[in-house]
C-alpha cells in the first residue's frame, strides 16, 4: 500500500517520502513519485456488454454515471465518432445493467459531450467541451455549455452561452465536467486546453461555482502548477464532507478544496486523472486514460486506481484498459467510459 498525502502547509512527512521514493521537482515544488502500477487487480473486464441500436457503433465515450435508482447507467457518447456536429444520433444514453438501451436524448444539441453527472434529484447534466471552429457551420451556435436535463430528456437549464467560448461570469470555455451538491450548488470544471502546446496564463483553467438556479457565485483557479492552479481540470466530484475534489490531469494530481475554493491538499499517487468517482465512504476511483500514451506521464500505466481519500491509500489498480470516465454501482460494479480507440463502455466485476 502506498500513501502520498500533501497537505497545504506541510509538503510531505518523512514517512511518505520513504514509502514512495519521492523527490521534489526544483522550480515548481511539485513532488514526483515512482510509478504506482503494482497494486493488486481483483477485477475482470467485460467488453461488448452494452448494445447500441442497429446501424450505430460506439464512438468516443467520455462521461458515465449511475442513475439514482441504482439499476441504470447514463453515458455521454459522441455519436459514433468524436463529435456530434451534424449527426442526428442522441448522445445521452441510458442502459440497464444487462446492457439494454432503454432511453436516449440530446440529439442536435451539442458538439462534444464530455462529462456527465446525475444529480441528487436524478437530473442528468452534460458538459459540451467544444464549440464553433470557424469552418464547420454545423458547430455554430453550439458548445461551451453545461446542459441540465430531466430524466425524460427535457432541457431544464443551460449554463454558458451556446457557441461562445469565454471564461466569464455568464460564459464557459470548454467545460470538462460538472457536479451538483446535495443543496443544489453547482460546480463546473472549466477549461480543456491546459495541456496543449502554447497553453499559458491566457488558458482557461478554473472551477466555477453557481447557485441551484444557475446564478454565478464565484470561481477559483488559473493555469499553472502551483496549489490551486490547474493544467486541465478534467473531472470534479465531492467527498463525504462536501469538499470539492478536482482531477488536475495535466499536473498528474487530485486537488482538494473547500466549497469556497480554499486549497486543502493534493494527492499524486492516483496517476494522471481523467475521470473521478468518490463513494460515500470516500473510496476514490480514478480513471487514467492518458499515461504511457504519446509520451505522457512516462513509467505510469493507464487504468483505474482505487484508494481512499481519508488515508491516501492506493489499494487496487485495474490495468489493461484506458477509460476516461468512471462510475460505480451500489454492488461495486465499476463502469468505464472509453474515449480512445473507437470508444466503448466497459464493465469491471469481481
Amino acid at each position: 500500500m502506498a500513501i502520498l498525502h500533501a497537505p497545504r502547509n506541510v509538503l510531505l512527512t518523512c514517512l511518505a517520502l520513504a514509502a514512495l521514493s519521492l523527490t521534489v521537482v526544483a522550480g515548481n515544488g511539485q513532488p514526483t513519485i515512482a510509478p504506482q502500477n503494482d497494486a493488486p487487480n481483483p477485477y475482470r473486464t467485460i467488453d461488448d456488454w452494452a448494445t447500441l441500436p442497429t446501424g450505430r457503433t460506439w464512438g468516443s465515450t467520455g462521461g458515465v454515471d449511475m442513475d439514482r435508482d441504482g439499476q441504470h447507467i447514463w453515458v455521454a457518447e459522441r455519436c459514433g465518432g468524436n463529435s456530434c456536429a451534424g449527426v442526428d444520433f442522441d448522445p445521452v444514453l441510458k442502459f440497464d445493467t444487462n446492457g439494454h438501451l432503454v432511453a436516449s436524448f440530446g440529439g442536435g444539441l451539442m458538439i462534444q459531450p464530455h462529462g456527465l453527472h446525475v444529480d441528487p434529484d436524478g437530473n442528468v447534466w452534460v458538459t459540451d467541451a467544444q464549440g464553433p471552429d470557424g469552418e464547420d457551420p454545423q458547430r455554430d451556435g453550439k458548445g461551451h455549455v453545461v446542459l441540465k436535463f430531466s430524466v425524460e430528456g427535457e432541457l431544464l437549464m443551460t449554463l454558458g452561452i451556446p457557441g461562445v467560448g469565454l471564461a466569464g461570469r455568464e460564459t464557459l470555455d470548454q467545460p470538462c465536467d460538472v457536479v451538483v451538491a446535495p443543496d443544489g450548488t453547482i460546480y463546473v470544471a472549466d477549461g480543456h486546453g491546459g495541456q496543449l502546446p502554447g497553453a499559458g496564463v491566457h488558458t482557461t483553467a478554473r472551477v466555477v461555482k453557481f447557485s441551484s438556479d444557475g446564478t454565478y457565485l464565484t470561481e477559483w483557479g488559473s493555469h499553472g502548477t502551483e496549489p490551486g492552479q490547474f493544467r486541465t481540470p478534467h473531472a470534479i466530484d465531492l467527498d463525504s464532507s462536501g469538499r470539492v475534489v478536482v482531477a488536475d490531469r495535466g499536473n498528474d494530481r487530485l486537488q482538494v478544496f473547500d466549497t469556497d475554493g480554499r486549497f486543502i491538499e493534493s494527492f499524486y499517487q492516483y496517476s494522471r486523472p481523467s475521470g473521478l468517482y468518490i463513494a460515500d465512504d470516500d473510496t476514490v476511483y480514478v480513471a487514467d486514460s492518458a499515461s504511457s500514451r504519446n509520451g505522457q506521464h512516462p513509467g505510469w500505466e493507464y487504468g483505474i486506481r482505487i484508494g481512499n481519500l481519508r488515508t491516501g491509500s492506493l489499494d487496487v489498480f485495474i490495468d489493461g484498459s484506458n477509460p476516461e470516465g468512471v462510475a460505480v454501482s451500489a454492488n461495486g460494479t465499476i463502469y468505464g467510459a472509453v474515449v480512445a480507440y473507437g470508444g466503448a463502455l466497459l464493465k469491471y466485476v469481481r
